[in-house]
């Protein structure tokens, strides 16, 4: 791992604050980059940050190389002159700590559609180069989206043209024609994300800060990976899903989580070598300086569930390609870093795979601390090459995990952190995972503000309270960055 010993914050775009109901990649982003400076941070770890659907998880999104337009920020769309201060004077005044993804998807492409009009001719040339370093995805996604729209957003499996839901090349030819602006506005969005986003990665990068991104393992059903690429996928005549994906019940749910994601056809992604994934990957590299691989003990066996079913439970285990493929994605992105997220139910042959890889797996502070049973989330069995969170977005803030865990467990971490009072229930955590072994310790923002369960971003296996927590201005202070930084020094991450 090249990894140095350092640390990182785990924070949304989502979650910024802003003016117009989410984060973006406007004045905040940066605000929050000179804020990871100040704490002598090196590391900013994001989600994905594909355009969302139904449900808002950004784990099941319309195209795993595209980029979510809520985050285009609307006041750099007025500085240049794309968008004027009275196309927003109707937009209602926003809850600045959640973000309210239903009155966002009504008003934002309405938005978005005027900056469109404004800029695609002008900003053509510029467009044109961007389109050709992206077409292997782009095309696709801009005809899908048009087409999905064009029927009322309904997911592509019961799009009432059938020649169209199945590709037909004549289909595909008559609605390319017929939805030309709306195929160009789609694209548009994503090459006013790319021009945003590349001058905050570079802003980072000035300031010797590294952005990690969240990689699913899965893409979603309704999505232009799938309506594009169905032989990729275990899917039957009619393109629809023979199993899907979850995982089998476990501490989240004892239905286990049903998610739903069509499940690879490894077999004949093996016979182009694995091309779906290198594009996908080598897309995403242009974005994130480091990949965090979602579910990475999917590649030695995966949980398949018949489709239709209504849980998790009625699963079964099949082998995935391990090696045979993780070595591929190893090799072919030498220069890119991977961290592998292997949290769950992890056999011999996962901790082989993983070994073999030398990606750094993860360790989670919050699974280590019962007293009867120490696992290798227990600081005292943790590794160099790994990377240690105190929780992940999966799980509750350390406050709100010490107001809802097992009494023993929390009385159990006090004694082994040595917790006071006086210090604080998350800083004794946030000490003990600066002071592990591991070269990289992240952690959520939450966690440095002492937030508890109401700040939680997802709680698996549920709908309708997730991905919604957003800081607020003023949250993000020089004493709390000083706090930070004294204490990234005291144990050698600076």
């Amino acid at each position: 791992m090249s990894i140095n010993r350092s640390a990182g914050i785990l924070l949304p775009i989502s979650s910024l604050p802003s003016n117009y109901g989410i984060g973006t990649l406007g004045e905040e982003a940066y605000n929050f980059i000179d804020f990871l400076e100040k704490s002598k941070m090196k590391y900013w770890q994001i989600l994905p940050i594909g355009p969302t659907s139904f449900g808002d998880s950004p784990y099941q999104s319309f195209s795993s190389c595209a980029c979510n337009p809520y985050f285009i920020d609307l006041d750099i769309l007025i500085e240049e002159g794309l968008l004027k201060e009275e196309d927003l004077k109707d937009l209602k005044e926003f809850n600045p700590a959640y973000v309210e993804y239903g009155y966002i998807y009504e008003t934002r492409f309405e938005i978005l559609r005027k900056a469109y009009q404004r800029g695609f001719e002008n900003d053509k040339r510029q467009f044109n180069i961007y389109y050709r370093e992206n077409k292997n995805w782009l095309e696709d996604y801009g005809l899908y989206m048009a087409v999905k729209n064009h029927f009322g957003m309904i997911s592509w499996l019961n799009w009432p043209d059938e020649d169209i839901r199945l590709r037909k090349k004549e289909a595909i030819e008559k609605y390319r024609e017929l939805l030309i602006d709306d195929v160009q506005f789609y694209q548009y969005l994503q090459y006013l994300f790319y021009k945003q986003y590349s001058k905050l990665r570079e802003y980072a990068h000035s300031k010797n800060i590294k952005i990690i991104g969240d990689l699913p393992i899965y893409v979603a059903l309704d999505s232009a990976d799938v309506w594009a690429n169905p032989k990729q996928f275990q899917l039957d005549g009619k393109n629809i899903p023979l199993e899907v994906a979850g995982v089998p019940p476990d501490y989240f749910s004892k239905d286990g989580q049903l998610w739903g994601n069509p499940l690879y056809d490894w077999d004949e992604m093996k016979k182009d070598g694995y091309k779906f994934w290198i594009d996908r990957i080598a897309g995403n590299s242009k974005y994130y300086d480091v990949i965090r691989i979602d579910h990475f003990r999917g590649f030695e066996s995966y949980w398949a569930v018949p489709y239709g079913e209504k849980t998790a439970r009625n699963g079964r285990w099949i082998k995935g390609p391990n090696m045979s493929f993780v070595s591929v994605l190893r090799d072919w992105f030498c220069n890119v870093e991977f961290i592998a997220e292997d949290l769950g139910i992890v056999s011999d042959e996962v901790n082989e795979m993983l070994e073999k890889s030398t990606f750094p797996g993860m360790r989670v502070l919050e699974f280590g601390m019962n007293p009867k049973a120490a696992s290798y989330h227990t600081p005292f069995n943790h590794v160099e090459n790994c990377v240690c969170y105190i929780s992940t977005h999966d799980n509750s803030p350390i406050i709100g995990w010490r107001d809802t865990a097992n009494k023993r467990d929390v009385k159990h971490a006090i004694k082994y952190f040595n917790i006071t009072k006086k210090e604080g229930f998350n800083w004794g955590f946030i000490r003990g995972g600066m002071n592990s072994v591991a070269k990289l310790f992240i952690a959520q923002m939450q966690d440095y503000l002492g937030l508890g369960e109401e700040a939680r971003t997802n709680s698996p296996g549920t709908i309708g309270d997730n991905w919604k927590w957003r800081l607020v201005k003023g949250q993000l202070t020089d004493k709390l960055a000083n706090k930070i930084a004294r204490i990234v020094k005291m144990y050698g991450r600076d």
